[in-house]
């Protein structure tokens, strides 16, 4: 194998994880987009987070749907299905004139979401030669951390102009055009078309992905290797996966999908512009503003991960990322102790809250600045009534960018492991002929998750107040950490066809066992084995700098120079109106 994939893998995963930075993009979108929708249509608490959960919905069905169809049609015909879903999706949204078009819109998109999740790792992970393997499959995950920031910058872009956030939403359309563009040229999985009987293609398609240092006879063994596999599996059903070596490569994957979501991530990303407002950033533009430092450091750290996924091992990533969000989220909750205090927003009336961060929560209330107390929306008594709260005291100030800096430290560690290895080891951990039903599994457990902690969001803040649900999200990380301690196993540098034998073994505490070791390709190749320790540090410096050119000067040249220029302005105007 080569110091790095043929160019041609990179034109294939290029193509296939335009369905991640779509993934990314339109679950990012709603966070900027919904404080201006929130005003222009007036939408209540229990509105804002079924337009959010609209998205994760449709991925419910999408997840589930997409592991028969990617057995049926084959990962190929599936994304090209997706993209398709996408168009549909973001013409629904940009037209809607009713709150409830604006869900179906985003119930469709949803679909193509929840189709792109599962079936994106998974023609990536059939795909990748066994050496770069985590390191492309986490491209995905930079492709949605990209996708995210790409919305950000979008919304805030858009955000004085007329209509902006139905721009915003149309734009997804052209990645998905771009994509199905693209198909004509991807290959089908070589696992499919081994399944197919189609052998001649398959053993084309591994030769052009190993590259012809490789050779035909690695290619010929790597596919005896799969044949060999395949014949010893059965046709599956969904029933299959209960068998005992089915099971538990089922729960870590479904674990870890659970832990992804209830971290409370995605919420901190929906509605990071409004927790920004809760903190004292207070214009809607500027709260736009500090999420996309926000999506700017989830996408920098996962540029760190990649580098460094198939040196440190999937386990490992996972310990240090989820002890560093424990840490995040237990200072989150104290900045948010500081800002709005231990205030359930249950009170009877406005007048019970006697600060500006709890009142601008309540759904009835706003803050009148003059006379310094909460009063019913729309009030004729108080003509300066608002729902953004300047920090007042030292206590306030240092509270907001207490929550701004935690909440970037939150992201950062998460970005490192739990935001990109459950992806990573759903592609791996499974047999043929259950990878394609088990990862719908344990997508639509992600999905689910997700609906559950979106349309719970904006309700617990209010309930069991702002500090206390980021505890609670920190307390289910605990439990986390203990678990991929005891249970989750390294899968770094094997084939896909030797995972299994991690979850042969008696017991499923099994998560501190060595993994076994790869076995040695059939055909020799003793210039690579010669130096392939001098030579594994420097590729993944290698594929992590090539990366971080490209995405520099795409973005350098998506960006006009005046919006940049704008928005550093905005933001220095804000940093002093703060420290003031």
């Amino acid at each position: 194998m080569a110091g790095r994939p043929p160019r041609f893998v990179f034109f294939v995963v290029f193509c296939i994880t335009i369905g991640g930075l779509l993934f990314g993009y339109d679950t990012g979108v709603i966070s900027g987009a919904l404080v201006v929708i929130k005003d222009e249509w007036g939408l209540t608490s229990t509105q804002q987070e079924f337009i959010v959960a609209g998205t994760t919905l449709g991925a419910i069905g999408g997840g589930l749907a997409a592991g028969l169809l990617a057995d049926r049609w084959g990962r190929r015909m599936l994304t090209l299905l997706s993209s398709v879903v996408f168009i549909a999706g973001a013409l629904v949204m940009t037209f809607s004139g009713h709150y409830a078009v604006l869900i179906a819109g985003r119930v469709v998109v949803g679909l193509g979401v929840g189709a792109a999740s599962m079936v994106v790792p998974v023609y990536i992970g059939e795909l990748a030669p066994r050496e770069f393997r985590g390191r492309l499959v986490t491209l995905n995950v930079l492709a949605i951390t990209g996708g995210q920031l790409v919305a950000y910058l979008a919304t805030w872009a858009l955000a004085d102009v007329r209509h902006g956030w139905r721009w915003a939403f149309g734009i997804s359309a052209a990645p998905a055009a771009v994509q199905l563009c693209c198909l004509p040229w991807l290959p089908e999985s070589p696992r499919v078309l081994l399944q197919r009987g189609q052998r001649a293609r398959a053993h084309a398609v591994l030769r052009r992905i190993n590259g012809p240092a490789a050779g035909d006879r690695a290619a010929a063994a790597e596919l005896e290797a799969m044949d060999e596999a395949m014949r010893s599996e059965r046709s599956t059903r969904y029933r299959d996966l209960a068998r005992k070596a089915n099971l538990k490569p089922l729960v870590v994957a479904c674990a870890l999908q659970l832990l992804q979501q209830f971290s409370g991530f995605n919420s901190t990303m929906y509605y990071s512009s409004t927790i920004l407002k809760m903190a004292g950033f207070s214009s809607n533009k500027s709260a736009t503003q500090f999420s996309i430092a926000i999506a700017a450091t989830n996408m920098a750290m996962t540029i760190a991960a990649i580098a460094i996924v198939d040196r440190f091992g999937r386990r490992r990533l996972l310990l240090v990322s989820l002890a560093g969000m424990v840490a995040g989220l237990a200072l989150l909750g104290v900045a948010f102790l500081f800002i709005v205090g231990l205030v359930a927003i249950t009170k009877d009336s406005c007048s019970g809250y006697a600060r500006c961060g709890p009142c601008a929560l309540d759904d009835r209330c706003r803050w009148s600045p003059g006379a310094g107390l909460c009063a019913p929306s729309g009030s004729p008594l108080y003509g300066d009534l608002t729902g953004d709260c300047e920090p007042g005291s030292g206590r306030e100030r240092a509270g907001t960018w207490l929550a701004l800096a935690s909440l970037i430290f939150y992201v950062a560690l998460y970005a490192v492991g739990l935001g990109n290895v459950p992806w990573l080891v759903q592609s791996e951990i499974f047999a043929h002929g259950i990878r394609s039903k088990a990862g719908s599994i344990a997508t639509a457990t992600n999905w689910v998750c997700n609906f559950v902690v979106s349309v719970t969001f904006l309700t617990m803040t209010q309930h069991i107040t702002a500090s206390g649900t980021f505890w609670l999200y920190a307390a289910i990380m605990l439990l986390g950490l203990a678990f991929v301690f005891a249970a989750v196993p390294e899968t770094k540098g094997l084939a896909l066809e030797d995972v299994q034998r991690l979850f042969t073994a008696r017991g499923f505490m099994h998560g501190c066992r060595k993994p076994p070791a790869a076995p040695r390709p059939a055909a020799p190749k003793p210039a690579a084995d010669a130096d392939s320790n001098a030579r594994g540090s420097s590729e993944s410096t290698d594929m992590a700098t090539d990366m971080a050119a490209d995405m520099v000067t795409d973005m350098a040249t998506d960006m006009a120079a005046d919006m940049v220029t704008d928005m550093a302005t905005d933001m220095a105007a804000d940093t002093g109106r703060l420290l003031k």
